[in-house]
């Protein structure tokens, strides 16, 4: 029998409580935080979620990436994982990823205070650098656990402001000693806000997860000639910011022909010299092109690598090209994801099967054993943006999903043997 057939429910004042505390660390105007990976402000909130760990009784483990794991030693065997991150954008909300390793956090304290026992030991994640926004790639922690980097790369990946990561993980006394790659799971299962609009449009309180689009990131630099913005006639520039603006454009364009799940995003331009009376010398420009299908996603790719090309031989400037990120389209376990319908059902809850369109760490703990996740609705969509916001009845309604999947997950078969 499931917790919530009992009458057991999460502790919904707890967990608000949780996500109060967490977002006071490093706060920005309009609720939100700014924590970016491996500064003191992450420090400062590992250090709050960690208490939280050692305030339950949990086994607390950091390994050599920093990953931070709570795991509740309530029986033998691989753990049933949950979990997400805590590090945040310059411009976080209080609900990304907070709120999966939160709801992992209440989901433990609410058996353990029911008096109900697992038959697997239950862990809670909190992975390192998953936004990707102070070093790249993203979902980096969760990556190297599974293996899917080495160590000593990921140590020595650079920050946007020069930091190395492993430098940073002993400044802020994280770099545990746990080994990476770390042991599989028994399962993992992430429970998220959507950070798309889809769900509240469609009047659907959980989405079950069945993918996550493939992502490709790359930082294009374009060189041209910085000149006078007066004398210098139209004819005669090599402009590297009109040729960034040429990108943006032509990235929206393909989209939108492409159609379906294809998405192209120019985040970020930087030129210089950067004034208002000076043909730029140079333009920086950052490229996330994402589909579902792999073989879509690859199309994307080819197309805007030749209109790269072209543009270059057009506009008579350099452009040289660095990948930040390559993650191909991942299907997650399809009977998990059907568990999540059902329970979600069996709640009560519309139920909306769908791909998610950011990145996450389930997409990687994919690679080593079952996984999948579930979305709660994002006001208006709104994500990575302080004005980001979940209603409370929609969080408690994600929190008791996970309760019943985590439960049913750790209930072993008769004649299983300990893992």
């Amino acid at each position: 029998m499931r917790p919530t057939d009992r009458g057991v429910r999460i502790d919904a004042p707890r967990l608000r409580a949780r996500l109060d505390d967490l977002a006071e660390i490093s706060p920005i105007p309009g609720g939100g935080s700014c924590r970016l990976a491996l500064t003191d402000e992450d420090r400062a909130g590992r250090d709050v979620v960690r208490s939280w760990m050692i305030d339950l009784g949990l086994r607390v483990q950091v390994d050599a990436i920093g990953n931070i794991f709570g795991t509740w030693d309530c029986a033998p065997g691989a753990p049933v994982m949950t979990g997400s991150h805590i590090d945040t954008v310059r411009t976080g909300g209080r609900y990304d990823g907070n709120y999966g390793v939160l709801a992992g956090l209440e989901v433990i304290e609410t058996l353990m205070t029911a008096g109900m026992t697992p038959s697997r030991p239950l862990s809670v994640a909190v992975f390192t650098n998953e936004e990707g926004a102070r070093f790249q790639p993203d979902m980096l922690g969760s990556l190297a656990y599974v293996g899917g980097v080495s160590l000593e790369a990921a140590l020595d990946i650079r920050a946007i402001d020069g930091a190395r990561l492993g430098d940073e993980l002993t400044r802020i006394g994280y770099d545990g000693p746990a080994p990476v790659p770390g042991p599989a799971p028994h399962a993992f299962i992430e429970l998220h806000i959507e950070q798309g609009p889809l769900l509240e449009a469609e009047g659907v309180t959980i989405g079950a997860v069945d993918g996550v689009q493939g992502i490709s990131w790359q930082e294009v630099t374009i060189t041209g000639q910085s000149n006078h913005a007066g004398t210098t006639p139209m004819r005669l520039r090599h402009d590297p910011a009109y040729v960034a603006a040429s990108i943006a454009v032509f990235l929206r364009d393909l989209a939108t022909e492409m159609g379906g799940n294809q998405v192209c995003t120019v985040g970020k331009i930087d030129l210089a010299p950067n004034l208002i009376n000076v043909v730029p010398a140079t333009a920086t420009v950052t490229l996330d092109v994402r589909n579902t299908d792999e073989e879509l996603l690859q199309i994307a790719e080819r197309r805007v690598s030749d209109f790269l090309d072209d543009v270059a031989a057009r506009e008579g400037v350099k452009i040289e090209r660095r990948r930040l990120a390559r993650f191909e389209p991942v299907v997650f376990d399809p009977e998990l994801v059907d568990r999540v319908a059902k329970i979600a059902g069996a709640h009560g809850h519309d139920v909306k099967r769908m791909p998610s369109g950011a990145g996450h760490d389930a997409q990687m703990l994919a690679r080593v054993c079952p996984s999948a996740m579930i979305f709660v609705p994002s006001h208006l969509g709104i994500s990575h943006n302080a004005a980001e916001h979940t209603d409370d009845e929609d969080l408690v309604a994600g929190a008791n999903v996970l309760l019943d999947i985590m439960w049913e997950l750790a209930q072993r078969e008769p004649n299983e043997e300990s893992s």
